[in-house]
């Protein structure tokens, strides 16, 4: 994306990043994932707050959700992890607590090159809606 600026317009930066994101391969993603999924699991540095409090917000329906729903999601992202070896991914907005676990466990039930794939999109998506907010602000 660097070698590619200055970018002239949202859509050019848009289509840019599909293109780029689609020629990655397991290990960009898997590192992808992982930054990804660091930025709440450990301690938050100012580079990341910004993306921290987006992350929070488009998964703000959990909050609301039953506690049984709530447990239910974290052992599967468990299983998830377990079983294929990377965080689960999906692309929050919009989706209860409730749609994110019948995801989970639909996906629970991918193999691991069909699930790679998906976790891609996801983090595809959630890429999309990260640079809309930060050409926003």
């Amino acid at each position: 994306m660097v070698a590619k600026r200055p970018i002239g317009s949202v859509l050019e930066l848009s289509e840019s990043a599909d293109r780029i994101w689609s020629t990655m391969e397991e290990a960009d993603w898997l590192e992808a994932f992982r930054v990804s999924s660091a930025h709440w699991k450990t301690q938050v540095t100012p580079r990341f707050a910004q993306s921290v409090a987006w992350s929070s917000q488009e998964q703000s329906s959990a909050s609301s959700a039953a506690e049984r729903v709530l447990d239910e999601l974290a052992n599967g992202n468990e299983r998830y992890e377990r079983r294929f070896g990377f965080t689960y991914i999906v692309c929050a907005t919009g989706k209860s607590a409730e749609e994110m676990l019948v995801i989970l466990n639909r996906r629970l039930l991918s193999d691991r090159e069909a699930e790679l794939r998906e976790a891609a999109e996801q983090q595809r998506q959630i890429t999309q809606i990260r640079l809309g907010k930060w050409l926003a602000e």
